[in-house]
């Protein structure tokens, strides 16, 4: 079993506002909008926004007095940009869940495992840093069909990750728990981010629902807790003011089935039998350019929901948006519309999952 280490009060719950605070993953949709959101805050005196790659025009001038630099934060040259900047809040929302198209899982891991550990040896040795907020996943509790209704975060995944998004995310979190307990004067901050979604940002559950058939796993049902885009911008924001230090379970409030998901997207489900190599190959095609894993297809499976008592009661944050409020955000704002009458689609559904019914009782038979 892999811990997942949820601690609250790693690290002194500071009152003071952030003056200097390093953004890193700048241009990517958090990292970018949060960097927006922070540089319109009077309260901060400077923002620095920090990606190996340049960003857009347009994300640059929602950006609007934050400083970018353009710096790969495995390079030490992230320690003299967070030195010479005075720099005392530092919110690491550079990690990937996807493998670039060159290099695969270990480019992956070389990215954000080497990069954090560069970037908090980068904070330890900074005596202005005094505070950090890491964006963490809830993929760390993994999806399985002995999971407790709700994880808290002192729950452990129920099976070892090997390799992989979560398992990064995992030695992530501990590098960050390092750095707290080698400075105790820095305040650190882990948000697990339910899974996102929204009219904007792009994810793998999006591209999924989006697709006018979407394969299910035949006789499950997933349990769906989601966390809007601007709620998760609005969490973050929260940590950095607030400075509270902990581990904090990051979702809106109610449970969402996977059926019920499709349905509301006016989608049509295709069961597909066991856990088959086509049923991970139907979810690759359904998700095009994007790799399906074994943890995503668990998680389709049996989805995964957060206790977020924590988030309201020590981090005092209260998102806006529900679970089935959130989605229905994204259906409006991607302009789903049904592809076939709702009505025909329940009845086909109805039909495809006693044919598939029967098929399997045909093989058992022989």
């Amino acid at each position: 079993m892999e811990s997942s280490g949820g601690q609250s009060g790693n690290g002194p719950d500071t009152v003071h506002y952030p003056k200097v605070v390093l953004v890193t993953g700048a241009c990517r949709f958090l990292g970018g909008y949060l960097t927006a959101r922070l540089a319109q805050n009077p309260m901060i005196n400077r923002v620095i926004a920090v990606d190996a790659v340049a960003p857009s025009k347009d994300m640059l001038r929602r950006m609007g007095r934050a400083e970018f630099v353009r710096a790969d934060i495995r390079n030490p040259f992230v320690a003299k940009v967070i030195r010479n900047g005075d720099v005392d809040t530092v919110v690491h929302a550079a990690a990937a869940s996807f493998a670039p198209r060159s290099g695969g899982g270990a480019a992956l891991k070389e990215i954000n495992v080497l990069g954090a550990m560069q970037l908090f040896a980068a904070c330890q040795k900074a005596p202005s840093v005094k505070r950090v907020v890491l964006k963490s996943t809830s993929e760390v509790y993994g999806s399985s069909a002995h999971d407790p209704v709700m994880f808290t975060e002192d729950s452990s995944s129920r099976r070892p990750f090997r390799e992989g998004f979560p398992k990064d995310s995992l030695d992530i979190e501990g590098y960050t728990r390092g750095l707290g307990r080698r400075r105790p004067d820095i305040a650190v901050t882990i948000l697990r981010l339910a899974n996102m979604i929204g009219p904007a940002m792009e994810t793998t559950l999006s591209r999924y629902l989006a697709g006018p058939l979407v394969p299910t796993v035949l006789g499950r049902d997933a349990r769906l807790q989601l966390l809007h885009e601007q709620d998760a911008l609005g969490a973050l924001e929260r940590a950095v003011m607030a400075g509270r230090a902990g581990t904090f379970n990051i979702g809106g409030s109610g449970v969402m089935m996977l059926s019920q998901a499709i349905r509301r997207a006016g989608r049509v489900s295709l069961p597909v039998p066991g856990f088959s190599l086509w049923a991970l190959d139907s979810l690759r095609k359904a998700n095009r350019y994007v790799e399906v894993n074994r943890e995503q297809l668990d998680y389709l499976s049996y989805g995964r929901v957060m206790d977020t008592t924590r988030m309201r009661q020590e981090l005092e944050y209260h998102p806006k948006w529900t679970t089935a409020e959130a989605f229905d955000d994204y259906v409006r704002g991607r302009g789903l519309t049904p592809i076939i009458d709702p009505e025909w689609v329940r009845s086909i559904e109805g039909r495809a999952v006693a044919a598939a019914q029967r098929f399997g009782g045909r093989i058992k038979i022989n």
